[in-house]
């Protein structure tokens, strides 16, 4: 079908496609429970942001699963270092992940004020805590994560937890939650109504520009103060995974030479920059139309794919650096299952995605509405 190294480029796509879908769908729950708090006052309007992510909250969040699968199967010494290293950080994510279900499912069980409010609570805290923890992940990947493989190729993490926040990958956090923030509010001004969809473009708006402000002083700080990776030595784009055998020099600017050697990929970054500014017009535009509406969605979706978008050009090829031992670095050409094995999935790939993308669609076509106060007045006993 595809031979070795088409193979590995295919599948730095296609993990990177999983990781984006689920930044755009699951990202929109996460920053509607972020937003939570602040734009619904009183309790039928916290149902109604709830109910406009309730039918899909479920199935977007199978996209990180798949992810972290596809990422187990195609990049085993990925998935094994990453999460030997960010352990405290996954688990911290998986516990707020917990609070998740229990908020949507438990929250009106019962016509309690503290009851409510503390579900409320937790899905703040369930939603807003994994996009951080994402953000300052990717800071720590373009910063070098400290690790390195003896003789037997055993992972040995030299870092602690608290390693993990600087300067830079608290700012990378706060890229990511901007992110999610603004195109949650995107997405309440398209489905709700009245108030909530008002006090959602006003946070909006601020979150986009906080987004794209943030977005450039990270640019700039890649360009100025965070040393990049460049392998000096050949690479076997076809061999096997074998991680130790390159050689691999950091130097000041390194992640910009994919940029400066294909100036048109300077698009995508430009774009991230563009596009949260562009939504942020479209919040403050008093019109009720549709269009207006949805025309705001699709710049904040197109912004989380440049974001991503952008990280990943800069590193290609490298994947998981490693900033005690840079030679030991994870690339996507030598980090990779074998030729079988992603021949095998790439067809199972190929099958089922295009499936589950045509039922997903059809799910959101059908399910859509304005979700209205007298709409979960009506239905109390079966809504969210």
């Amino acid at each position: 079908m595809f031979d070795y190294e088409t193979l590995k480029l295919i599948w730095w796509g296609l993990i990177g496609f999983l990781f984006i879908g689920f930044a755009i769908t699951d990202g929109m729950d996460m920053g509607v429970g972020g937003l939570l708090p602040f734009v619904a006052k009183k309790d039928v309007e916290s149902r109604v942001v709830i109910n406009t992510v309730g039918a899909h909250w479920d199935g977007n969040q199978v996209w990180l699963i798949t992810a972290g699968a596809a990422l187990f199967a195609a990049w085993p010494l990925v998935y094994a270092t990453a999460f030997s290293g960010f352990y405290f950080a996954m688990m911290l994510t998986l516990f707020s992940l917990f609070l998740r279900p229990l908020a949507f499912d438990y929250r009106s069980k019962i016509e309690s004020e503290n009851w409510r409010s503390n579900w409320d609570k937790a899905l703040f805290v369930g939603s807003m805590v994994p996009p951080l923890v994402f953000g300052v992940a990717f800071g720590n990947l373009l910063q070098g994560v400290p690790f390195s493989f003896d003789e037997l190729m055993r992972v040995t993490y030299t870092g602690s937890f608290f390693a993990l926040f600087t300067p830079f990958t608290l700012l990378t956090g706060i890229v990511s939650v901007a992110m999610v923030l603004m195109h949650g509010s995107t997405w309440l001004v398209m489905r709700t109504d009245a108030k909530v969809a008002q006090r959602s473009a006003n946070i909006g708006r601020v979150v986009a520009v906080v987004l794209s402000l943030a977005f450039v002083l990270a640019g700039v700080m890649v360009w100025q103060s965070i040393d990049g990776y460049v392998v000096t030595s050949s690479i076997d784009k076809m061999g096997q995974a074998q991680p130790t055998l390159k050689q691999v020099t950091t130097t000041a600017g390194a992640w910009l030479h994919n940029y400066q050697n294909t100036p048109v990929l300077w698009l995508v970054p430009l774009t991230g920059i563009i596009m949260p500014l562009i939504v942020a017009l479209f919040l403050s535009n008093k019109s009720n139309r549709m269009t207006v509406k949805v025309t705001a969605f699709i710049a904040s979706s197109v912004t989380i794919v440049s974001v991503i978008l952008t990280a990943g050009i800069a590193m290609f090829p490298f994947v998981m650096p490693s900033s005690s031992q840079p030679n030991h670095s994870l690339l996507m050409w030598d980090t990779v299952s074998s030729e079988t094995t992603l021949t095998l999935m790439f067809t199972v790939v190929a099958v089922f995605v295009p499936i589950i993308l045509g039922y997903t669609i059809w799910c959101y076509k059908k399910m859509w509405r304005t979700v209205t106060i007298e709409e979960i007045e009506q239905n109390n006993h079966s809504a969210y």
